[in-house]
């Protein structure tokens, strides 16, 4: 405490409070292609209406990346998403189309243009479909849309208070196609009596900029220039705002879909390596056909060691290749995949109902099964087996690509692939819990690598209370006390059999104080799954005691 210069009383506090805190494990994360939606940017979903409003329904293209993580959703209710687009996509425009990425992209490039031009929100053929339309005080009489407003825009209250005048107007936009809302010439946004005034100001502070309220709330539009000279300046300058001669329409044109490759995926997947930025705990591979896009992500797992990677064999591995299944999941398992015991790889595709398109698609198990370690932590811990009757169910199944043999199951799993298989009257089922580490270890099982996920990133977490401190006997203590407990609550959940932390000077050393260093080490019996069982049936004679055969078979 600071020395006191005169007499007094000093008052301070100290904080040892410190627990160790809980954390995510239930955050998803997935990149690739759909039809709509920001481009290499994460946001968050958290179900599957969510996910068609933001990123647009699935179509023949989008279809196994968007089911990928709709599945996930139906058993969790936090994703991170990240739209992937192919060299040459562009944003449909009423000018030239052009690729306007996301909100940054925009504000960097575009919302400055001189261009008077309105663009589609985000890259793609969907962008085609929209038309916008906007009015005037001078043209609202003679406006297509009038009738969707109650009354013509003027001269808000912001622009009179400043001597400025005829800055309001209306914008509508329009599904012509039907591809968006379902219904051809739907108007999908409407915006009221907002300004053409950029210092215009709502009641609550917010701006009444058309140009900014677009930006803000508009799901399908970005404005770039204007459409007269004067529109874009500041109402203190008491302006009197040029009128349109005629409504203004455009139907967007020039919206370009580009096929994406995994190496796009890979630039979108980029976005997750951070583990201090994005917290995300089960990472979805979706639909791939090489092991580009699976070993990418498994380079960033083992650089993170805070996740795991979900992936699934190729489509032509299992789909109408009756007979050839096993053989070439092991083929690639072995060939083309990092060995690592951050990734989990399950065994198939399923046939499942598209409600969007009133069709079926197939779609890769891998979101169903990061989906399981979901349903786990919710109904377990994140250190249960995700496979199984009790927590392995797969949810939406039509049908599986392959339903593995006995035989197939023993082939594939001894290669650390994971069966997915259907019981009659059970349902589908993820019947194994191995990860693709290639060699006998505690972290060859889903169960374990998660338990130590949790366990390293949590400890890890309240571990920053000690930095700076001082290397002696009372911080090592705290330290000891702060683990203990945690380690103690997660074996009475079964977690681990047993542990011991050593943390004093057998491990911190002088040579170790005098480098700055302080060093904890944390012994741990992880709890295992039960993956064989033996049950043994012996039949003895009616005379015999079972005390005389007990143990003797």
């Amino acid at each position: 405490m600071a020395f006191q210069l005169s007499p007094g009383v000093a008052i301070s506090e100290v904080d040892l409070t410190t627990v160790v805190p809980s954390v995510a494990t239930t955050v998803g994360g997935i990149a690739g292609g759909f039809a709509w939606g920001p481009v290499d940017e994460i946001t968050i979903v958290t179900n599957e209406n969510q996910l068609a409003e933001k990123f647009g329904k699935p179509d023949a293209n989008t279809a196994e990346t968007f089911f990928t993580a709709a599945n996930f959703l139906a058993y969790g209710s936090d994703l991170r998403v990240v739209r992937s687009v192919g060299t040459g996509a562009l944003n449909a425009s009423s000018g030239t189309a052009a690729i306007i990425k996301n909100r940054t992209s925009y504000e960097n490039d575009y919302s400055a243009n001189t261009g008077n031009t309105f663009f589609a929100k985000y890259p793609g053929d969907l962008g085609n479909s929209i038309k916008v339309s906007m009015a005037d005080a001078n043209t609202y009489g003679t406006w297509t849309y009038a009738t969707n407003f109650d009354s013509a825009p003027d001269t808000s209250t912001w622009a009179s208070d400043r001597s400025s005048s005829n800055d309001e107007i209306h914008i509508v936009i329009i599904d012509t196609t039907g591809k968006i809302s379902g219904v051809t010439g739907t108007i999908l946004e409407k915006f009221g009596y907002v300004s053409k005034a950029s210092d215009a100001k709502n009641s609550d502070g917010s701006s009444n900029y058309y140009k900014d309220v677009l930006a803000q709330r508009s799901k399908y539009i970005w404005s770039a220039g204007h459409l007269k000279a004067n529109w874009g300046t500041a109402s203190s300058g008491a302006v009197d705002y040029s009128l349109m001669a005629a409504p203004y329409t455009s139907t967007l044109s020039g919206g370009v879909d580009v096929t994406v490759s995994e190496s796009d995926r890979n630039v979108s997947y980029d976005l997750f390596a951070n583990a201090d930025a994005v917290d995300v705990s089960l990472i979805l591979s979706g639909p791939t056909t090489t092991g580009t896009v699976a070993n990418h992500l498994i380079s960033i797992a083992e650089s993170r060691k805070d996740c795991l990677v979900f992936i699934s064999p190729y489509k032509s591995e299992v789909v109408n290749r009756i007979s050839y299944e096993a053989s070439g999941i092991i083929s690639g398992s072995n060939v083309d995949y990092t060995k690592s015991s951050y990734a989990v790889m399950d065994s198939g595709w399923k046939y499942q109902y598209d409600k969007y398109r009133d069709t079926y698609v197939w779609v890769p198990l891998n979101g169903d099964i990061a989906g399981l370690c979901v349903r786990t932590d919710v109904e377990r811990d994140p250190w249960f087996s995700p496979a199984g009757l009790q927590r392995g169910v797969i949810k939406n199944v039509i049908k599986l690509a392959w339903n593995p043999t006995k035989a197939e199951r023993d082939a594939i799993y001894k290669n650390g692939v994971n069966p997915v298989v259907t019981f009659p009257g059970e349902g589908t089922i993820l019947y194994g819990d191995k990860t693709l580490l290639n060699r006998p270890s505690a972290f060859d099982r889903i169960n374990v690598r998660r338990l130590f996920i949790v366990l390293e990133k949590s400890i890890a977490k309240a571990a920053r209370s000690s930095l700076f401190e001082f290397n002696d006997e009372f911080t090592r203590a705290a330290f000891v006390n702060l683990v203990e407990p945690y380690l103690r609550d997660v074996q009475g959940r079964r977690g681990i059999y047993d542990f011991k932390v050593i943390c004093d000077t057998t491990n911190n050393t002088g040579e170790v104080i005098d480098q700055n260093q302080f060093v904890g080490d944390i012994y741990i019996k992880p709890a295992r799954s039960i993956n064989f069982i033996q049950l043994n049936f012996v039949a003895v004679r009616t005379g015999v005691s079972f005390e005389e055969v007990v143990g003797r078979v």
